[in-house]
């Protein structure tokens, strides 16, 4: 239905948005069963891993082909809605969600010490480089000085990532590992290579559907007076994200706190020292000009924010409702900062 009215120019884009949305809740579904599956053959770490990359990879490619438009605002935009939002909008609702079930939910604190610690090496590196924008903003060469910094910083990013798979995965994969509750245990578990079907195709039909939602929601939030800053960070970055994270939510309910906080953060995390760092790269090679690491203000201010609760939530090992709540107003008073916010924000 919702490829018949897009491809058919039907013109009521509301009405494309919300059979959209409808379309997505049973691909997010199987989303989630897939990666449960996948986490229950191998670990709530590799699930988490997965899950974050397949839901990544359709961000990726808009925002590649946002890049080759030149629209780096925008691209630079999603990503701090995408970090900002899994952390406090995903983890927030997953913690409130799975704490109004349980009184209290325990998760390994060593794996989540080193989720956030990576967080905090990725917000200083958008801290970095605006700070020596505006330092070195009267240079006459500091244009071409950002984006070789920019570039290097992507690198050591990049190797840092690297080197964190290998950390989770190989060497230190006993701080990830869990067991599962004893009714998912007992219960029918899915081949690998059926769970891995299953999560690529969800993930395909997500990325389709998510491409309409995303093409008409900024039309329909504009005319109920929304900015485009609002609109970028966080009504596309909502919409972009949710079906895939979704499955955050849905694990957290069935205890399930480990890989909950895998794909929230984990997600998060792979925006931030992966995703944002190869576009960067990659800008190098396709596109009008390089892109730099020089976030506005309000964008840098915002994950470092987020950053920091997401870590002083997760530092201890337990969760319970209230820390999910606390997540959440964080995100709220966040949105209203960026809500009134002027349409154009100066980037340099």
């Amino acid at each position: 239905m919702v490829l018949y009215l897009h491809f058919t120019h039907f013109e009521n884009q509301t009405v494309i948005f919300v059979v959209a949305c409808a379309a997505i809740l049973p691909l997010a579904g199987w989303l989630g069963h897939a990666t449960e599956h996948l986490a229950a053959k191998t670990n709530e770490s590799v699930g988490g891993l997965l899950n974050a990359t397949f839901g990544n990879a359709a961000e990726l490619i808009i925002a590649i082909s946002a890049m080759r438009a030149g629209l780096f605002d925008v691209v630079k935009a999603s990503l701090t809605g995408s970090i900002i939002g899994n952390l406090l909008l995903v983890l927030g609702a997953s913690i409130l969600a799975g704490g109004l079930k349980y009184k209290e939910q325990r998760f390994s604190a060593q794996a989540a010490r080193a989720q956030t610690t990576l967080l905090t090496i990725a917000s200083i590196s958008l801290v970095l480089p605006a700070a020596f924008h505006y330092l070195a903003g009267g240079m006459k060469a500091s244009e071409q000085m950002e984006r070789d910094l920019s570039l290097e910083f992507s690198i050591v990013l990049l190797v840092i990532y690297g080197l964190s798979l290998l950390f989770s995965l190989k060497t230190h994969k006993h701080y990830f590992a869990t067991e599962l509750p004893e009714e998912e245990a007992h219960g029918e578990s899915w081949s690998l290579t059926k769970s891995l079907g299953i999560l690529a195709a969800a993930t395909a039909a997500i990325a389709v559907v998510s491409e309409i939602l995303v093409h008409n929601v900024e039309s329909a939030a504009s005319s109920f007076g929304m900015s485009s800053v609002f609109v970028g960070v966080i009504v596309v970055a909502i919409v972009g994200n949710a079906a895939e994270h979704s499955t955050a939510i849905l694990v957290a309910r069935k205890n399930r706190m480990d890989l909950s906080l895998s794909i929230a953060i984990g997600s998060s995390l792979q925006i931030a020292i992966f995703v944002g760092p190869l576009l960067v790269v990659l800008s190098h090679f396709i596109g009008p000009k390089p892109m730099d690491l020089v976030f506005t203000m309000a964008e840098v201010l915002a994950v470092v924010v987020s950053v920091f609760i997401t870590g002083q939530v997760a530092d201890d090992g337990v969760s319970h409702w209230m820390e999910g709540v606390q997540l959440l107003g964080v995100y709220i008073m966040l949105g209203i900062i960026f809500f009134f916010l002027p349409s154009a924000l100066p980037q340099h």
